[in-house]
């Protein structure tokens, strides 16, 4: 589950809990800067700072900040041992913070609702956290706020020191030294959306996984009777154009961007595909046989489309793992899209 989405939530609901989030790394660990988990009174998590004998000892941690409300700034050190029981190649060092979230505070339910607004409509903004150390663990929990590119601020740390923050901060979450404190400075990563054309069964099959790795999933379908929240319950946003023709008009469509062609036939994933070429989608692709696929590329051929256009369309799409039933089929196609988000873009 993604947390910002979940946060605003459980601060609706009145509960309070801890949160740790992972701002420092050296070396071999599970879990990149910003990782988060959750924890709750229950002692149920919604997140994970990698999982193991790292992620047991954060959680007794979580659970006394719960009881006791102040913060802890630790460093977690993986012995070689250790780090080989969990799968990886040699040991490292994480440094989390863990922290009291509190429901009966207004201040915090403000921030949380902007910064999951700002990931939903892709803003760009950064979160930054102050990190209390030495005698001010003790009582003082993280001053933090959110920035975002036109310059509104949320939180309760002074805008001052933010606006000072803001140009230093890189491409990926990072510990920021600044006139004597420590801030966790992270630009918030805006989510990859995945806009599936087509709610058959295997779009059906594909939406909860793909929404499960960490996409935006948008369901699109000219058949209400199909594209609906009933059988896509999972979906962030479902979508019934009056027909193809036309559908990519008003979408966002970035390098960031998964287009997924899965219609009920070759007349619709050509149209669609006609207007996939024309964008700056970051993914393109197509269901169907190489013969289809072949036969579409012709066609749009004709229409004008040079031949290394086809060159960034995946198809037929999904990793070539023998895949049959439109469950394997969507196992194919999120691990394809999971390889492309990470790099490993070369195609089947």
């Amino acid at each position: 589950m993604d947390i910002f989405e979940q946060i605003p939530e459980l601060l609706a609901a009145g509960e309070s809990f801890s949160l740790a989030v992972i701002v420092g790394k050296a070396g071999s660990a599970p879990r990149e800067s910003g990782a988060r988990m959750l924890v709750r009174k229950d002692s149920s998590i919604i997140g994970t700072v990698g999982g193991g004998l790292l992620e047991a000892q954060v959680q007794q941690i979580a659970k006394k900040v719960l009881e006791e409300r102040r913060p802890v700034f630790k460093k977690f050190s993986l012995t070689a041992d250790q780090a080989a029981k969990e799968g990886m190649i040699c040991g490292g060092q994480i440094e989390v913070l863990i922290h009291f979230v509190d429901a009966s505070q207004a201040s915090g339910h403000e921030l949380y609702h902007r910064i999951r607004e700002a990931i939903r409509s892709r803003e760009r903004a950064w979160l930054i956290t102050e990190i209390p150390t030495g005698p001010a663990l003790k009582y003082k929990s993280p001053a933090q706020c959110l920035v975002t590119l036109d310059g509104r601020h949320t939180g309760q740390l002074d805008s001052g020191t933010a606006r000072a923050l803001i140009p230093r901060i890189g491409p990926v979450p990072e510990l920021v030294s600044h006139e004597g404190g420590l801030f966790f400075a992270e630009p918030l990563r805006e989510k990859d959306i995945v806009f599936i054309f087509g709610a058959g069964h295997v779009s059906q099959k594909l939406a909860p996984l793909t929404r499960l790795v960490g996409f935006r999933t948008v369901v699109l379908d000219d058949r209400s009777e199909f594209a609906n929240r009933q059988r896509f319950q999972s979906a962030d946003e479902i979508i019934v154009p009056d027909s193809f023709e036309g559908a990519m008009d008003g979408l966002e469509i970035d390098a960031q961007s998964y287009l997924v062609l899965l219609t009920r036939g070759h007349k619709h994933d050509k149209t669609l595909l006609r207007q996939a070429l024309t964008t700056k989608a970051g993914y393109i692709g197509m269901i169907g046989s190489r013969r289809k696929r072949d036969a579409i590329y012709s066609a749009l051929h004709e229409e004008g489309f040079a031949r290394s256009e086809f060159d960034r369309v995946f198809s037929p799409i999904g990793l070539e793992i023998g895949a049959e039933t439109p469950e394997e089929i969507a196992v194919s196609i999120v691990a394809e899209l999971i390889r492309v988000r990470a790099g490993r873009t070369s195609h089947n």
